[in-house]
């Protein structure tokens, strides 16, 4: 209930839900768009380019490797003492680290302690980053009709390609209107600063959103556990351990559509990077729209059967993938990371978070669902730039390596999905017409 005595309406918790999703997908696009740009020459010593890159791109991983750790920790307060205070911890965390970023000085300017301070920004948004994910779908989830939770939780992951839509549009605007070389000199400064905008309006609007009515009714039910990550591995060890693996292909495959891509059109090819800019542009406003698509499509035939098929829509798509980008042609770039991210991406994100979160009761469902995520998108989202710009380095810069750790992960993927069955709280396999209602 709100301040009013009135129940928050489920859109208002579902935008408020989006925004984390977006400030967690703005900074880490920005930080990966920027890592491949200009980190490696503002933050690290001149040197080989390549090195320099695989540096930056570490570095963006330290964040990751903290968001289990977060996960971990919020997802414990989460399930102990509620959602919505946790909530607005992470949102000041995530985008406290952003805005720092932008007024961080040059590896010229204070030597080793630059990225020194760039690896610590990192380590406390990674923590805050992993809290964040588990408490805004399930803000969404235990709000929503049971036979709609694929559609509202969809609408949550919105903020995925809404998250780099922003960023690169501003990367690629700047770019645009300055003089050559203002971007790498001083204005890549100005998108970091600009997220001090999203946060504001996400603290207010979750600081005005009432907390889960299933956390409430578990509370008062005397059903919040002491230790919830105890009872989780206690009770649910094997559908955590397939749910990470479940979750490597989505995380890691979004990242080589984007992240690893620019590097290989920019690095090895020698082109511009403002085609593959505005290629992903197109794809995450088309994503956008297929999200919801795919989200809803789950509530009628099954969220498993969604989540594999988007995983091996992607096995097919590997190797046109990257006979399309290496052409240098802009409508086949667009092509290719549209069908990369607009559908099979969208078809595993939009089914992902019902699919999930349904595996777990409600008492350790934040920790289940952040430990499945952040551990997940740290195996998958995490390595994908390290190991996609070494798999190319290792080709001599061709993508045949690439192509084989993306299929290869597809398919651990989908496979790894197939086992996941019917949780305590929901059906994450049945049609909207068999869904129970959540006790």
């Amino acid at each position: 209930m709100t301040a009013t005595g009135k129940a928050t309406p489920v859109r208002r918790v579902v935008w408020a839900s989006a925004l984390g999703t977006t400030v967690e997908y703005y900074d880490f696009t920005l930080y990966a768009t920027t890592a491949a740009l200009v980190f490696n020459k503002v933050f690290f010593p001149a040197g080989n380019a390549i090195v320099g890159t695989l540096a930056a791109f570490a570095t963006f991983f330290v964040g990751y490797l903290a968001r289990p750790l977060g996960g971990v920790i919020f997802g414990h307060y989460g399930d102990k003492l509620g959602r919505k205070t946790v909530l607005i911890i992470t949102m000041v965390l995530m985008g406290g680290g952003t805005f720092a970023v932008g007024l961080l000085p040059s590896y010229d300017s204070i030597g080793i302690w630059a990225p020194v301070l760039l690896v610590l920004i990192r380590l406390l948004q990674g923590v805050g980053m992993g809290g964040e994910y588990g408490g805004g779908v399930l803000m969404a989830l235990e709000y929503s009709p049971p036979r709609r939770q694929g559609f509202y939780t969809s609408l949550v992951h919105i903020g995925t390609p809404a998250g780099v839509l922003l960023p690169v549009g501003l990367v690629t605007l700047l770019d645009a209107v300055l003089p050559e070389g203002a971007y790498e000199n001083w204005a890549w400064r100005l998108p970091f600063l600009a997220s001090i905008v999203l946060i504001a309006l996400g603290v207010y609007i979750r600081t005005h959103v009432s907390e889960s009515p299933e956390f409430v009714k578990a509370r008062a039910e005397r059903e919040v556990r002491t230790m919830p990550v105890k009872e989780l591995f206690a009770g649910h060890t094997v559908r955590v351990v397939m749910s990470i693996i479940a979750k490597i292909a989505e995380s890691g495959l979004f990242n080589v559509y984007y992240v690893v891509a620019i590097a290989y059109v920019t690095t090895e090819l020698g082109q511009e990077r403002g085609p593959a800019l505005l290629a992903v542009l197109v794809a995450c406003a088309v994503e956008c729209v297929t999200l919801p698509l795919f989200g809803a499509l789950s509530d009628r035939i099954g969220r498993r059967k969604v989540y594999i098929g988007g995983a091996l829509f992607q096995v097919v798509l590997a190797v046109p993938f990257f006979l399309m980008i290496s052409t240098g042609n802009l409508a086949l770039m667009i092509v290719a990371t549209t069908l990369g991210l607009g559908v099979g991406h969208a078809a595993m994100y939009g089914a992902q978070a019902a699919l999930f979160a349904n595996l777990y009761p409600v008492p350790v469902r934040y920790t289940g669902l952040s430990v499945t995520q952040q551990v997940g998108a740290t195996l998958g989202g995490g390595l994908a730039p390290l190991l996609g710009t070494a798999l190319l380095a290792a080709g001599g810069g061709h993508w045949t390596w690439l192509v084989v750790y993306a299929i290869g992960i597809a398919v651990l993927s989908s496979l790894a999905a197939s086992s996941l069955r019917r949780g305590e709280v929901g059906n994450e396999d049945t049609t909207a017409g068999q869904l129970r209602e959540n006790v």
